[in-house]
């Protein structure tokens, strides 16, 4: 049984920083894609951040390049966010996902393409 399990979330200042894990169990994480999305109040899940299974490549939203990072360590099955200068607009459900199939991380982005998926952590972003 898959299981992803985020944690980090919570309540931070405009301009602030967090940073986010998510632990893979049931799966071969050294060989997966993994995959961060959010979902902002009212609207539609959308893609964040990817990484490759052997975390040569990331793939960031225009919206958030520059300010966060994702990481990851196989070791401990373990993929991360690293967010800075947070803004009120990055407030949302922020999920982490496992793609299990081979593809190049230009098509990464798109929630389809992933397998497995975490229950989310909230991310609140006070100004």
């Amino acid at each position: 049984q898959v299981q992803l399990v985020e944690s980090g979330g919570g309540l931070v200042q405009v301009a602030g920083s967090l940073r986010l894990a998510c632990e893979a169990s049931g799966l071969t994480f050294s060989s997966s894609t993994m995959g961060w999305f959010r979902r902002p109040p009212g609207k539609e899940r959308e893609f964040v951040a990817t990484i490759t299974w052997s975390g040569g490549s990331t793939s960031y939203a225009d919206s958030v390049k520059g300010r966060f990072t994702a990481s990851r360590d196989d070791a401990k099955n373990t993929v991360y966010l690293q967010m800075n200068s947070l803004k009120p607009e990055d407030t949302a459900v922020y999920y982490c996902a496992a793609g299990i199939t081979f593809l190049p991380v230009a098509h990464m982005e798109r929630v389809g393409r992933y397998d497995y998926w975490g229950q989310g952590t909230q991310v609140t972003v006070s100004s």
